[in-house]
């Protein structure tokens, strides 16, 4: 890293900082700044035993609050002044989302106006907030028809999904770069990441506060919650494996996606809080090169000593078919790169958890 001496003198303040990748960027936060404050709810469907996580370095001060209640921002606030906000706060199922849109709603998008409008209450304006968006704010994204011709498909149906019609005929899926491709989600979670996007955007170009929006794709890794039945395919994938369980592949098993290690996304979170620059549009976090689910199952199993996978021609509403990151922008501005490919993740995913004290196989 590289760090100012001004910086070190500097506060950061974290939403959702106890969670995955709050917890990932801690230490390196308490390198790059003079005090690091997280506030976080503690929810009991990432952590199940509602204390402090073990995995957030000794030296961080933690709140235990909710960012979607004013008193908490005037609480925190009264004593905390931020030079930055790392805001990761956010509920991140996309299917959980569509059968709770009202907690996602609240968390996403409440959440962070009344972040935005605690920091103006409180005359606590940061220099700049960073923003971990979502790649599925594209929903399907943009794909290039047979003569070259870019087009957005939209969101896929039942009908079409119910007779095994996965991808969009005569038509191949493009990258995901901001600069290039505009957002269209197809699910509740999609829409309330792009609503905190628009809203954050539009306030601090308002109050001359800096933004760094990072788009991240499927992170993955240590620390991944084991009990959350709505994120973490991988650790879930790892524990079925674990169970000599055939792995299933929902669609034909070749979904794409962009899985980027946690420690990647950790480098680039940092990198967005602490570099000289910042950027108009959103900047895309991925690993560099996409997967198949299937090639990644595959890979576990491997791993395990377990079955092969097997297609099971089921699909999930508000899933999209293909995902990936065009990462230039990214290395260009934050001067940021990834440093794991698939297998060097999944054998770091793999040897955590298998010494993870009580963890059972799915």
């Amino acid at each position: 890293m590289n760090i100012s001496p001004e910086q070190r003198t500097e506060t950061v303040l974290v939403t959702g900082g106890a969670g995955f990748i709050g917890c990932a960027i801690s230490a390196s936060l308490l390198q790059a700044f003079n005090r690091v404050v997280v506030v976080d709810n503690l929810h009991p469907q990432i952590h199940e035993s509602g204390e402090r996580p073990n995995e957030l370095a000794d030296g961080v001060e933690l709140v235990v609050a909710d960012i979607t209640e004013a008193a908490t921002w005037d609480k925190v606030l009264a004593d905390v002044k931020p030079d930055v906000v790392i805001h990761l706060a956010a509920e991140t199922g996309t299917a959980q989302s569509l059968a709770e849109s009202t907690r996602h709603t609240l968390a996403n998008v409440v959440g962070t106006s009344q972040l935005l409008d605690g920091l103006l209450r409180n005359k606590a304006l940061p220099r700049r907030i960073v923003l971990t968006s979502s790649r599925a704010v594209y929903g399907e994204g943009a794909w290039r028809k047979a003569g070259g011709a870019l087009f957005y498909p939209g969101q896929r149906t039942s009908e079409t999904l119910d007779k095994s019609e996965w991808d969009f005929p005569d038509a191949e899926p493009t990258a995901m770069r901001a600069a290039e491709v505009f957002p269209a989600p197809v699910s509740v979670y999609g829409a309330t990441k792009l609503a905190q996007e628009n809203i954050l955007q539009a306030w601090a170009k308002s109050y001359g506060v800096e933004t760094a929006i990072l788009r991240l794709q499927n992170v993955y890794g240590p620390g991944q919650s084991l009990i959350n039945p709505y994120t973490g395919i991988m650790s879930l994938f790892c524990r079925m494996a674990m169970g000599s369980r055939s792995i299933p592949l929902y669609e034909d098993g070749e979904v794409r996606r962009d899985f980027i290690l946690i420690d990647d996304v950790a480098s680039a979170v940092v990198a967005g809080a602490i570099s000289a620059q910042t950027h108009p549009t959103p900047l895309d976090i991925g690993s560099g090169e996409f997967q198949t689910i299937g090639t990644a199952a595959e890979t576990i199993a491997a791993r395990y000593g377990a079955p092969a996978p097997h297609v099971t021609g089921q699909y999930r509403q508000g899933d999209v078919r293909h995902a990936w990151a065009d990462i230039s922008d990214a290395k260009a501005v934050l001067g940021w790169e990834p440093r794991y490919n698939l297998q060097q993740g999944i054998a770091r995913l793999a040897d955590w958890i298998d010494v993870q004290p009580d963890v059972k196989p799915a």
